[in-house]
Protein backbone atom coordinates (compact mmCIF):
# COMPACT_ATOMS: atom_id res chain seq x y z
CA UNK A 1 0.00 0.00 0.00
CA UNK A 2 1.35 3.42 -0.86
CA UNK A 3 1.97 6.16 1.67
CA UNK A 4 -0.92 8.21 0.24
CA UNK A 5 -3.31 5.28 0.68
CA UNK A 6 -2.04 4.76 4.24
CA UNK A 7 -2.58 8.44 5.01
CA UNK A 8 -6.07 8.42 3.48
CA UNK A 9 -6.96 5.32 5.50
CA UNK A 10 -5.64 6.90 8.69
CA UNK A 11 -7.59 10.11 8.04
CA UNK A 12 -10.78 8.04 7.61
CA UNK A 13 -10.04 6.23 10.87
CA UNK A 14 -9.42 9.53 12.68
CA UNK A 15 -12.64 10.99 11.28
CA UNK A 16 -14.66 8.05 12.63
CA UNK A 17 -12.77 8.09 15.93
CA UNK A 18 -13.48 11.78 16.53
CA UNK A 19 -17.16 11.44 15.64
CA UNK A 20 -17.49 8.42 17.95
CA UNK A 21 -15.60 9.64 21.01
CA UNK A 22 -17.08 13.15 20.92
CA UNK A 23 -20.62 11.97 20.10
CA UNK A 24 -20.85 14.21 17.05
CA UNK A 25 -24.01 12.48 15.87
CA UNK A 26 -25.23 15.57 14.03
CA UNK A 27 -22.11 15.65 11.83
CA UNK A 28 -21.66 13.22 8.96
CA UNK A 29 -18.16 11.97 8.12
CA UNK A 30 -18.37 13.69 4.73
CA UNK A 31 -18.63 17.06 6.50
CA UNK A 32 -15.16 16.68 8.01
CA UNK A 33 -12.59 17.13 5.28
CA UNK A 34 -8.94 16.21 5.73
CA UNK A 35 -8.08 19.89 6.16
CA UNK A 36 -11.17 21.04 8.06
CA UNK A 37 -9.99 23.07 11.07
CA UNK A 38 -10.72 21.11 14.23
CA UNK A 39 -10.68 23.94 16.79
CA UNK A 40 -11.55 27.14 14.94
CA UNK A 41 -15.04 28.55 14.53
CA UNK A 42 -14.90 28.02 10.75
CA UNK A 43 -14.38 24.29 11.33
CA UNK A 44 -15.62 21.90 14.02
CA UNK A 45 -15.07 24.43 16.86
CA UNK A 46 -13.85 21.76 19.27
CA UNK A 47 -12.56 22.81 22.70
CA UNK A 48 -9.80 21.83 25.13
CA UNK A 49 -11.90 19.05 26.70
CA UNK A 50 -12.41 17.59 23.21
CA UNK A 51 -8.64 17.80 22.65
CA UNK A 52 -8.02 15.88 25.86
CA UNK A 53 -10.50 13.18 24.86
CA UNK A 54 -8.93 12.90 21.41
CA UNK A 55 -5.48 12.68 22.98
CA UNK A 56 -6.56 9.80 25.22
CA UNK A 57 -8.12 7.99 22.26
CA UNK A 58 -4.96 8.46 20.17
CA UNK A 59 -2.85 7.00 22.97
CA UNK A 60 -5.13 3.98 23.27
CA UNK A 61 -5.52 3.33 19.56
CA UNK A 62 -2.15 4.34 18.09
CA UNK A 63 0.12 4.36 21.15
CA UNK A 64 1.17 7.98 20.55
CA UNK A 65 1.26 10.74 23.14
CA UNK A 66 0.86 14.45 22.46
CA UNK A 67 2.79 16.18 25.24
CA UNK A 68 1.87 19.86 25.59
CA UNK A 69 5.21 20.56 27.31
CA UNK A 70 7.50 19.14 24.65
CA UNK A 71 5.63 19.25 21.36
CA UNK A 72 3.79 21.77 19.23
CA UNK A 73 0.42 20.23 20.06
CA UNK A 74 -1.63 23.03 18.52
CA UNK A 75 0.03 22.41 15.16
CA UNK A 76 -0.70 18.67 15.30
CA UNK A 77 -4.34 19.30 16.23
CA UNK A 78 -4.97 21.68 13.32
CA UNK A 79 -6.80 19.13 11.13
CA UNK A 80 -7.15 15.44 10.40
CA UNK A 81 -4.24 15.75 7.96
CA UNK A 82 -1.90 17.17 10.59
CA UNK A 83 -3.00 14.58 13.16
CA UNK A 84 -2.39 11.79 10.65
CA UNK A 85 1.06 13.18 9.81
CA UNK A 86 1.96 13.31 13.52
CA UNK A 87 0.79 9.73 14.14
CA UNK A 88 2.73 8.47 11.13
CA UNK A 89 5.88 10.32 12.26
CA UNK A 90 5.64 8.68 15.68
CA UNK A 91 5.13 5.20 14.26
CA UNK A 92 8.08 5.30 11.85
Amino acid sequence: MTETNNTDKLICELRSLIIDILDLEDISPEEIGADTPLFSEDGLALDSIDAMEIGVALKRRYNVVLDKETQDVDKHFTSLSTLAAFIQSQQN
